[in-house]
């Protein structure tokens, strides 16, 4: 193991694994320490979708929507067989808060935002073909949209992305906890645990990607770098028994009109998500009682002749900014955390998406640029193509 990198990573997340992508195809030596694996925890419990966020338009975040979109386009471009668009179907009852010409608007701007490139197109399904929709109720249903976004396997994309990070010269250590640093004039003087030893490295960058656990790595950096306002929201999902042959539901749940997804799910049903402000550690997080009966009566609401049966549930933890705002309301932007402005020595990544983690790697390699020794490119990501070996 070398005794010095340009570049650590702690946190084997999506995060983690697409800055050590795009840093090693700049040339640049890369090791990343990871805990337990590979997306293990947010990375590989989240709603399985690669999407530009039709919902975030009601909030007004059109920047990100756009950018998510851009990305969908180059992941379906470079990972064809991890993303593959889906058809997702929006029903409209007479008790549904969105009309029809409301979300009419918003499919239109976004496929305006997708730049009507792939899989940007809309349209209504016709009333006579209502009752294939996977015995979706029609009861009081006044219209059905369909629209196109993309599904993967979280965790697969990851170990995709690390993979092609590796074949570029990045390093991975894992399981390997990360204990303690030291930032100097230069650089980051790193200690880590593996195997029970402790081992000592140096980095002129220190990136700290461990998600929900970014405080308390935060808070093993000496000196400690200024606290971002977080909260930690828990994301609840559950696996039904039986199968959605026609594609993906974006329902309104009953209850508070959030946005709940139906996807289809390795011959399974994927039902999601919650938002549930969350006070514990994250390594104990799980799915409430409370955010399971949420789930299963908005699904059962609108299909009525499922019977249901829960095959497995779980919950991961998205980072957002703590604000008096409703959990819905929230920027999903990614906020990057540096010591300093200027050469940054250790850079926190809070929040951000799956979808954009790609993005999110470009951001942390311009904010880190001048911090780092002149290297020759080695790739570029943007023609990299992402399958699982």
């Amino acid at each position: 193991m070398n005794r010095y990198y340009d570049i650590a990573i702690i946190g084997g997340g999506i995060q983690g694994v697409a800055v050590a992508q795009a840093a090693a195809a700049q040339g640049y030596s890369v090791l990343l320490l990871e805990k337990t694996a590979l997306a293990a925890g947010t990375s590989s419990r989240s709603s399985k979708l690669v999407h530009g966020g039709l919902r975030y338009l009601e909030s007004g975040h059109f920047k990100l929507v756009a950018e998510s979109l851009r990305e969908r386009a180059d992941l379906l471009r470079l990972a064809p067989s991890l993303v593959k668009l889906q058809p997702f179907h929006i029903p409209v009852y007479r008790h549904t808060t969105r009309s029809p010409w409301m979300l009419r608007l918003g499919l239109s701007l976004y496929a305006l935002l997708a730049r009507f490139g792939t899989g940007s197109g809309f349209s209504s399904v016709a009333r006579k073909q209502w009752g294939t929709l996977d015995g979706l109720s029609t009861d009081g249903l006044q219209h059905v949209f369909r629209y196109w976004d993309a599904q993967t396997d979280d965790q697969a994309l990851t170990q995709a992305i690390m993979q092609s990070a590796q074949s570029l010269g990045a390093m991975l250590i894992c399981p390997a906890e990360f204990t303690q640093a030291v930032i100097a004039d230069d650089q980051c003087d790193i200690e880590f645990r593996q195997n029970g030893q402790i081992h000592a490295c140096s980095a002129s960058v220190l990136i700290n990607a461990a998600g929900p656990w970014v405080e308390q790595v935060a808070e093993r950096v000496s000196p400690r770098l200024a606290p971002f306002p977080v909260e930690l929201v828990q994301g609840t999902h559950l696996v039904l028994d039986g199968e959605l042959k026609q594609g993906c539901y974006y329902m309104e749940s009953p209850q508070d009109q959030r946005a709940i997804f139906a996807l289809p799910w390795k011959h399974h049903i994927l039902l999601g998500t919650t938002e549930t402000i969350y006070h514990g550690t994250p390594d104990n997080t799980a799915p409430l009682a409370i955010e399971e009966r949420y789930l299963l009566d908005c699904f059962q609401h609108y299909f009525p002749r499922h019977s249901v049966s829960v095959l497995s549930r779980f919950a991961g933890l998205r980072v957002l900014p703590a604000d008096s705002s409703a959990i819905f309301r929230r920027s999903r932007e990614i906020h990057l955390q540096g010591d300093r402005s200027l050469n940054p020595r250790v850079v926190g990544i809070y929040g951000g998406k799956l979808t954009t983690s790609r993005a999110t790697a470009q951001k942390v390699m311009r904010l880190i640029k001048p911090s780092l020794p002149a290297r020759i490119a080695k790739a570029d990501v943007s023609q990299l193509s992402l399958e699982l070996q």
